[in-house]
């Protein structure tokens, strides 16, 4: 696994002397070393390298990453450039679409919402592939809370959107009242119409942004 850097590193670096990140370590490396497993290893934390600590304004939590092959790179709800975009990305899109009026683009690569600022991070960072949360209750959830509770931590407004009921759960470990947290039923198609769809959680995060002098998230993304 290619580590962490920067502020992030200094964040979590007592997490991998802990009992449960060393079990999970060789755990991820034998899976890598016996069977298909999503991301690339190299992009299991592309997350916390295009949103540096010291840079999050909106966290975005997914569950684990897409199981088929090509989808995954890191990034929770995104898919890499060419691949089709997944129905809960569709969703999304939608959505912002009737809430900010944006173009919808014609791929579901995110990195231009990470490298503003958007941490779009699975709370599981891996996934054999075929087969969706295959690797939940290995510690990784352990970790992404760790990462979580250092957000929860920073002395400046934070959107946290939290999408359907396990994203709802990390709600208990945000107690900063700087931050602003928005909750909606999940995407997916199973869940949208729930009220998803209508939630406006978009325009509300960025009014929020600006209300505390922060730059907005230009939500809009090019086509490639």
């Amino acid at each position: 696994m290619a580590g962490l850097t920067g502020e992030w590193e200094k964040a979590l670096r007592g997490e991998f002397s802990r009992e449960y990140y060393k079990k999970l370590f060789f755990f991820i490396r034998e899976q890598y070393s016996k069977t298909a497993v999503y991301p690339a290893s190299e992009e299991i934390f592309t997350a916390f390298h295009l949103t540096p600590l010291d840079k999050v304004k909106v966290v975005i939590l997914g569950q684990d990453p897409y199981h088929n092959v090509g989808q995954a790179h890191g990034l929770c709800f995104s898919v890499k450039p060419q691949v089709e975009i997944p129905p809960s990305l569709v969703n999304i899109y939608q959505e912002l679409h009737e809430d900010l009026g944006c173009r919808i683009p014609n791929h579901g690569y995110l990195t231009a919402w990470a490298e503003q600022g958007v941490l779009l991070l699975n709370t599981v960072l891996t996934v054999q592939a075929h087969k969706p949360m295959s690797h939940r209750g290995v510690g990784w959830e352990e970790f992404t809370d760790a990462a979580i509770r250092e957000v929860n931590k920073q002395d400046r407004p934070i959107v946290f959107l939290l999408w359907g009921r396990p994203a709802q759960e990390k709600a208990r470990m945000l107690d900063n009242p700087k931050h602003l947290i928005l909750k909606a039923p999940h995407p997916s198609p199973l869940s949208a119409y729930r009220g998803f769809f209508g939630s406006k959680p978009f325009s509300q995060t960025n009014d929020f942004l600006m209300a505390h002098g922060v730059e907005p998230i230009q939500w809009e993304i090019d086509d490639i």
